[in-house]
Formats: C-alpha cells, structure tokens, sequence
C-alpha cells in the first residue's frame, strides 16, 4: 500500500474535519474484515500500518499454550520456541500472514472507509449547522412535490414541509421561494432530517422579530401569539418602558411593518393587542376588534364573562367562534362571552356603560378593519 492512502487520511483530516485515529481504526477494522472474508480465516488477526514506510501488514496472533486445540487461535510451545526461544506459556505471537495480492483488497476496502467516514463527517457537519437553526425562519427553494411532504432547498439541505404544516391558502409550486420555520432536526442513518412549517406561531413570532427592530433589540417583548393559519392571528405585546407604544411599534408607520408581514402570509388577518398583567384590560384588548363594556373575571377557575354591546356580540365571537376562540388561547383565560341586554337581565351589570379600549387588527390590504 503506497503512502498516498496515508497523505489522503492527513487532507481528509485538515480539510473534513475527520479525526484521524477514528479513520485508522476504521481502516484497520475494514482490512481485518476484508482479509477473513476474501481469504477465508478465521484466525484472529491484526493489521500493521506504517505511515513512514507506506506498507501494511496482515499479523496473525496466536496463544502460546502446552497443547493446541485450535490452530487458528494457539500455538504450540514448542513451535514457538522453534520460532524465538524466549517465548513461555501464555505469550502472544505475531506471524505475518500478508497475502501477496492483498494490496488490490485492501484498497478497496479503504476505499470503501474512506468514503463512508467522508459522508458521515458531512452528515455531522450538516446536522451541527442545522440543529442550531431549530426555531428559526430559514429561507428555500421548493424543489419538489409529492402528497405528503413539499420538499424545500435550505441550501445544503432538503427540508420537509409536512402537509399538516402547509397552509390552506398557499398554493406550492417547483422553484418558489419560501420562508419556513424549522420545528426538528434529526440526525438519522440517511443524514439530517430537517422539517419546517408555515403554520407554526413561531413563524408569526420570528416575522415579527425580523420586521420590528423594537423586538429584535428587547425593547418590546412578544409575550404570546395564537394563531389560526392563513386566516387569522392575535399577537400580544409588552414594553416595559411606558414612552414606549409597542403596538404602535408593531404596526409601523401607515402599517408598513404588519403589512409585510401579513404579505408574507398571503393575507392573514393579524390583531396586535397589548399585554397586560390586568385580565380585564388584557382580555378586553385580546377580543379585538370588537369593543368591550366590562369584563367579569373568576380568578378560581381562571374564566372571565366578557360583556359586550348588543350590535358587537357577533365581532366578539366572530366567524365560528374564531375570535373568541383566539383571544382565549392568547390569554389563557376561559372567554364567555354576552351581549349587554342579556347582562342586564341576569343582573351582572346595573351601572352605566364603559367601552374599554380597542387595539389594532390588520387585514390583508393592510387596513384597520372593523
């Protein structure tokens, strides 16, 4: 075996990132195999690799004992004596064994390691790059499509989009570009396995992110995102300092900041409504559009009746119950929800009418809607 095989292992080393022992030992693993398998043995055998010289050895080690009673395992004392006189029972003797056309076997078995360890390195390398973008917005290249998965180019990757993460409103085509937000990354035999989602309220939360340089900075926090995928979100948020508007932040000037968002998005509905450490003003803020007279709060059961005016009941429940909906996931507080009259008649309000404040809802052309 010429020296070449030993200055490969150096670049692969240096240039893979492979660590060099790990690869010898595979290589000798390798060669014992290919050795008993092409030449039949079963005797226990080791490969000597000189890195100076270039040359391999196949050894055969063998037991000395009193009496053999397997020749491909032992030897015995007097046959070893015959061979180096200092030898005594229970002294391991090498024999070389080398096969005269071994060379041609052995280069294909290092071949073969060599190979292998090349792309399991890169696997590695891949899934280490990788592994850090969990939770993260990547952007792809749709390369293809079959009924269960779209497949998107991350660059050095093919990621799945699951069609439980695909959105309803978005039509996939070859060759589109796509933001994605990555869920997991596993490392399996076939490589990385990386799957994303347009779904996920990460993918709203890491938009924001990436669009709001308030939120980027800390400046304001997105303290929780409920989202319905394709037709409507709520996103909370806070600024601990009061000179601070973090909806007004969120919005932008003439709405260009939720704008490329709700673009981004395909026209997803998107209400900012600001946190508040109060159930009454958060939960009021979290049913907007819709006004709100009072909200009634059961800190025991963490539940809230939420009255509203009579024209406004049918906003705050909203098309199947979607905004109620999302405004209790927002929260995280049970939302029942009752038009003034009926409040009135069941005695939960006897004082005059209060309209707490509303916050900021977006539609698809960019507008306040209503």
């Amino acid at each position: 075996m010429s020296s070449e095989l030993f200055d490969a292992i150096d670049y692969l080393e240096k240039e893979k990132g492979i660590n060099k022992e790990i690869l010898m030992e595979a290589l000798e693993a390798a060669l014992i195999s290919a050795y008993k398998k092409n030449f039949k043995s079963a005797t226990n055998v080791r490969i000597d690799l000189n890195e100076k010289t270039g040359s391999m050895h196949v050894l055969s080690r063998k037991e000395v004992v009193e009496e053999v009673e397997d020749k491909n395992q032992e030897i015995s004392l007097e046959e070893a004596k015959g061979i180096k006189p200092d030898y005594d029972l229970g002294d391991i003797i090498e024999l070389e064994v080398t096969p005269r056309d071994f060379g041609r076997i052995a280069a294909q078995a290092a071949k073969q390691v060599v190979t292998q360890r090349v792309r399991e390195a890169e696997r590695g390398v891949i899934f280490n790059e990788y592994i850090d973008r969990e939770e993260d917005i990547m952007n792809g290249i749709i390369q293809r499509i079959d009924p269960r998965y779209v497949y998107v180019n991350l660059g050095k990757v093919e990621a799945k989009l699951p069609e439980g993460e695909q959105m309803a409103t978005e039509d996939y085509h070859v060759h589109d570009r796509l933001k994605v937000f990555v869920t997991k990354v596993e490392n399996t035999n076939k490589g990385p396995q990386i799957f994303v989602s347009r779904t996920h309220p990460g993918l709203l939360k890491r938009l924001f992110e990436m669009e709001v340089p308030e939120i980027y900075d800390g400046t304001v926090e997105i303290r929780s995102v409920a989202r319905e995928a394709g037709d409507r979100s709520k996103i909370s948020v806070y600024a601990a300092d009061s000179d601070v508007d973090p909806v007004g932040s969120c919005v932008g000037q003439r709405g260009q900041r939720v704008q490329t968002i709700v673009n981004e998005l395909k026209g997803e509905k998107i209400d900012i409504v600001e946190w508040s450490e109060d159930p009454v003003v958060y939960v009021s803020n979290a049913l907007s559009p819709s006004k709100v007279v009072d909200v009634l709060v059961n800190e025991k059961d963490k539940a809230t009746t939420v009255i509203v005016p009579d024209n406004q009941l049918s906003l705050a429940i909203g098309k199947r119950g979607q905004n109620a909906r999302l405004a209790a996931k927002l929260t995280g507080w049970k939302i029942d929800i009752k038009n003034e009259s009926d409040a009135r008649e069941a005695g939960l309000i006897t004082e005059p009418v209060r309209v707490l404040d509303e916050e900021a809802s977006f539609d698809g052309d960019g507008d306040l809607f209503d």
